[in-house]
This record gives C-alpha cells, sequence and structure tokens, in this order.
C-alpha cells in the first residue's frame, strides 16, 4: 500500500503548528472514548508517555516511505506493546483517537483526503505492529 507521505507530512505540520503538543488531547480522547485504557498507561509519567507517543508519530512520518525501517520499528513496537497488555482489539481504538485529535485541531482545515491519508497510515501501523506481536504469540 502506498501512502500519501507528502499529505501526511503536510497535515502534520499543520496540526503542530496550532497546537505544538497533541498527545495530551490524544489522551483524553482516548480515555473518554476508552476509559479502560487508562489501565494501560501507568508504567511511565502522563508527561513522559506522550513525548514517547509524539515522538513516535513524528519518527514514522519521517520514515513513511522507508519500508525496512517502519517494519522493523513497528514491529518492535508491537512486541513491546505485547508485554503492557495490548490486545489487537485495542489498536484500533489508538487510531480512532489520533484521527480525531488531528481533525480537531486542524479544523476547519481538515480534509477529507487528510482523513483517508490518516487512516490508511493506522491502518499500515496496525498491521506492522500486530506482525510484530503475532512473533510473541508463535515464539510463546
Amino acid at each position: 500500500m502506498a501512502l500519501n507521505a507528502a499529505l501526511l507530512q503536510s497535515s502534520l505540520e499543520l496540526v503542530v503548528s496550532r497546537r505544538p503538543e497533541i498527545t495530551p488531547r490524544f489522551y483524553e480522547i482516548l480515555f473518554t472514548r476508552h476509559p479502560e485504557a487508562r489501565a494501560l498507561f501507568g508504567r511511565n509519567s502522563a508527561d513522559a508517555q506522550a513525548q514517547m507517543l509524539q515522538d513516535a508519530i513524528v519518527a514514522v512520518i519521517d520514515h513513511v516511505e522507508d519500508a525496512a525501517w517502519l517494519t522493523s520499528t513497528l514491529g518492535a513496537m508491537g512486541r513491546k506493546h505485547v508485554e503492557y497488555g495490548v490486545t489487537n482489539d485495542m489498536y484500533p481504538w489508538v487510531g480512532d483517537a489520533l484521527v480525531a485529535t488531528l481533525a480537531e485541531i486542524a479544523g476547519t482545515d481538515w480534509t477529507p483526503a487528510m482523513q483517508a491519508a490518516w487512516t490508511e497510515a493506522f491502518v499500515a501501523i496496525q498491521a506492522l505492529m500486530l506482525a510484530g506481536a503475532r512473533e510473541i504469540d508463535a515464539a510463546g
């Protein structure tokens, strides 16, 4: 699947230009929609967790055209998330909350094309992370 790297990058820049720290709002949306997810985030401080997520989003978008990097990095993240107790059903929660966060911050500048690009990106991210998680299942 070829992702729209230019649109992902430009829309992320738009959002970050309006609100440099997007992750606090993301967590508000995630925990409102899925309060049961809150229990998964006790390992790190809220600030540290927010920074790790924001760094991961930026890194993925910076490497969106580097399939080897994405496969390796997101596979490793998927394996790590198994240790945190993340289940397959939870991945869409994160994607939906993040797309909602981006759309909210972009406001009227958010387009159907941006929505589609980010939705496609999270489907791809989810697939790579789940592939990594399955390696744990296969080994265990």
